[in-house]
């Protein structure tokens, strides 16, 4: 949406990042959640995910950008989510996110800057450091804020992704056709 206002200001850097993002890669826990952590009475994790973030990872997905998830928790939410999203790169259990990204990108016959990352916190930092746009939530730790080359406007399960994946669209001139196609 070209004339978002969350977008209206972002530096011509940041675009021009975007501009060649190939595959974009997601966090879970405080990115496409808020953070908090839900066990029931069972012992059973529950997770919620923000359905505009959900369309966005699916834009990404019709415009030609593969869709990746890389988590260090492993949570059955999180596989369904995926599934229900066909999102084909799926990663828990990682605790070296940035070897997990590198096998990724060498997988997909993609350079490090063809790569966003979307992150909250410190063990997003790795992977953040090597990819191409690095973007923060607006809720993330300080440390991660200050390290992306882009933080959005909301927090993490409320639409922070969404923000990336329209970023992405606008610097690769994808937005204005998106929102026709709407009307």
């Amino acid at each position: 949406m070209p004339n978002a206002s969350y977008l209206a200001d972002v530096p011509a850097d940041v675009l021009a990042r975007a501009a060649g993002i190939r595959l974009a890669v997601f966090d879970v826990d405080g990115t496409l959640t808020d953070g908090r952590l839900w066990y029931g009475e069972d012992g059973r994790e529950a997770k919620v995910f923000h359905v505009h973030d959900g369309l966005g990872l699916k834009r990404l997905q019709a415009n030609g950008v593969q869709v990746a998830i890389i988590s260090a928790r492993i949570s059955h939410p999180v596989a369904l989510r995926a599934e229900e999203l066909e999102i084909a790169h799926v990663y828990q259990g990682q605790g070296d996110k940035r070897s997990c990204l590198l096998e990724l990108l060498d997988a997909l016959q993609l350079a490090p800057a063809q790569a966003a990352f979307v992150g909250d916190d410190l063990p997003d930092l790795p992977p953040m450091r090597i990819a191409g746009l690095a973007v923060a939530v607006a809720n993330a730790h300080p440390w991660v804020a200050a390290q992306a080359h882009w933080q959005t406007r909301l927090g993490g399960g409320q639409g922070a992704a969404r923000e990336a994946c329209d970023l992405i669209l606008l610097a690769q001139g994808r937005s204005v056709a998106e929102q026709e196609r709407w009307r």
